[in-house]
């Protein structure tokens, strides 16, 4: 017998969104990861906020919500408050109950000075990374190295000369045959990016040039950085990170980092420098003595797992192209995608262990 549609009316349920999760939901147990995390910040978020006035958005909801929009490439904020409002899945993420009104998209605006005052995004990466320590994932011995390019929210006709004041009636103006370097010349848009291309035959394009370092065992990002886009970025921004992996005995890095600074920088700390050596025998600084060992193919085969990384923060994470402008903000979102990537990877890492 064939059904009759009756329409919608009013809805009222009896089941709550707790039951309506399935129990095998991937979002589960990055729920209780992220619980566990907010949970340590809490004396941090009570610093931040006064005891008078009016109750603000929590700031654990805020955090839930940016990382909803980094697992679900949600490409704007405004975008992200749409979903919210109707989907439970990311009102249960969130904390939001089904009678909770959802905030205005001009919310992050106003919150994310109080968080980026707070450097959170930093403070919640060392927490996962902490959490991520605390079930044994990291090795704390072998790590690899990389660089990637955010391009900038600028664009080309933004980068003028620096003394230049510009066209009162923003009419065009050709720039075919002009030599612009970021010595002579600054966006207008975002002074903080930089003119840079990834290699020969590539378009230049305003970006800026993130960092990570990966732990080899299980690629878990164990720390990050955001530099201008530069010639000499990576290899200073990789001594600079190596620092903090004290107990390190190989980092492998790419040809890229296939130079004397780097090699010798690295040295000194009495970590061994897996890096891929250029086919040019007169301008590599690795030596057969590296190469010979089986260990250097370990950390070749095993450095390539951060481009997954840097893969899955541009596609999903949407960070291909950044949606903010200025050094610090843009760093900001970098490492807090990094942090979600190491949610997502941990997520994976448990999976047979719940099985």
């Amino acid at each position: 017998m064939r059904g009759k549609e009756t329409g919608q009316g009013s809805f009222y349920s009896y089941v709550s969104q707790e039951e309506r999760i399935p129990v095998d939901h991937p979002l589960r147990a990055i729920r209780r990861m992220v619980d566990e995390v907010l949970h340590r910040l809490s004396g941090r978020f009570a610093k931040m906020y006064s005891e008078l006035g009016r109750p603000s958005i929590p700031p654990e909801q805020l955090l839930r919500a940016l990382l909803i929009q980094a697992f679900y490439t949600v490409r704007s904020e405004r975008q992200l408050m749409e979903q919210l409002n109707y989907n439970l899945l990311f009102r249960w993420f969130v904390g939001l109950s089904m009678d909770d009104p959802v905030w205005d998209a001009t919310t992050f605006t106003k919150n994310r000075e109080r968080l980026l005052e707070g450097d959170i995004a930093q403070a919640f990466f060392q927490e996962v990374i902490r959490e991520a320590r605390e079930r044994r994932f990291l090795s704390d011995e072998h790590f690899s190295v990389d660089g990637t390019l955010i391009e900038a929210w600028a664009g080309q006709k933004s980068f003028r000369k620096k003394d230049d004041p510009g066209d009162p009636l923003d009419r065009p103006k050709s720039f075919h045959g002009d030599n612009r370097t970021n010595e002579t010349h600054q966006s207008t848009t975002d002074p903080d990016a930089r003119l840079f291309r990834k290699g020969l035959g590539k378009e230049a394009k305003l970006s800026f040039m993130g960092h990570a370092v990966i732990d080899n065992r299980h690629g878990l990002v164990v720390a990050s950085q955001l530099t201008h886009a530069t010639g000499t970025a990576e290899p200073t921004s990789a001594v600079e990170m190596i620092k903090g992996c004290r107990r390190a005995k190989t980092v492998g890095a790419d040809k890229a980092f296939d130079q004397a600074f780097f090699v010798t920088e690295v040295r000194k700390r009495g970590i061994v420098a897996h890096v891929a050596q250029k086919e040019d025998p007169r301008y590599t600084a690795i030596d057969r003595r590296t190469i010979r060992h089986r260990s250097y193919l370990i950390s070749q085969r095993a450095r390539k797992r951060i481009e997954e990384c840097f893969g899955w923060i541009k596609t999903i994470a949407v960070l291909r192209k950044t949606r903010h402008r200025g050094l610090f903000r843009v760093g900001w979102m970098f490492t807090f995608v990094l942090a979600a990537y190491n949610l997502v990877r941990m997520k994976n890492l448990l999976t047979p262990q719940l099985a």
